[in-house]
């Protein structure tokens, strides 16, 4: 039984903080990754045109 509960609290806590650091809206790493994506085919798109 003690086995059951630790297994259910470790998994609450992954997805506690998979929530918090990956899946964030404005702070998490998923929307920076984006961000930073955005920016760079920004500035590859002003390179490229004459």
């Amino acid at each position: 039984m003690r086995n059951i509960l630790m297994t259910v609290m470790l998994l609450i806590v992954v997805v506690v903080m998979f929530t918090t650091i990956i899946a964030a809206p404005s702070t998490g790493s998923k929307a920076m990754i984006e961000a930073k994506g955005t920016a760079i085919n920004t500035e590859i798109g002003t390179l490229l045109a004459p």
